[in-house]
């Protein structure tokens, strides 16, 4: 199996957890690697994720807290939470209003890692 068939095989198993919509890879730099989402554009969706991580990351090093291990934004319409997978890459979810966090943030963090090693 290749690198982008091992990378869209994460990312639809995140997608079978059931309480996940859509999923990216992105670039730490917010560059589209993999996406399996269901609507919207998929370029923008990454380039934004990666801005937003980036910026909690400078935020939160520079008040001294440390890494960021992620970061999660709630709205009515949803949750969207990105994790770092790795110095080069970041994986972004998108999930219902109703979804519960604890099932999304362990799956996501496995996906992290199979990520992480994939690219390595």
């Amino acid at each position: 199996m290749n690198i982008p068939e091992m990378l869209d095989k994460v990312l639809s198993d995140l997608i079978n957890t059931g309480e996940i919509e859509s999923s990216v890879i992105a670039s730490r730099d917010g560059l589209l690697i993999a996406s399996r989402m269901s609507h919207g554009d998929e370029e923008v969706f990454a380039a934004m994720s990666a801005t937003m991580l980036g910026a909690a990351e400078t935020a939160s090093t520079e008040l001294e807290r440390g890494v960021p291990d992620r970061l999660i934004v709630e709205s009515n319409d949803g949750k969207l939470v990105a994790v770092g997978a790795g110095p080069k890459a970041l994986v972004v979810v998108l999930t219902p209003p109703d979804a519960g966090l604890g099932l999304v943030l362990v799956e996501l963090d496995k996906a992290a890692e199979k990520i992480k090693k994939i690219l390595t």
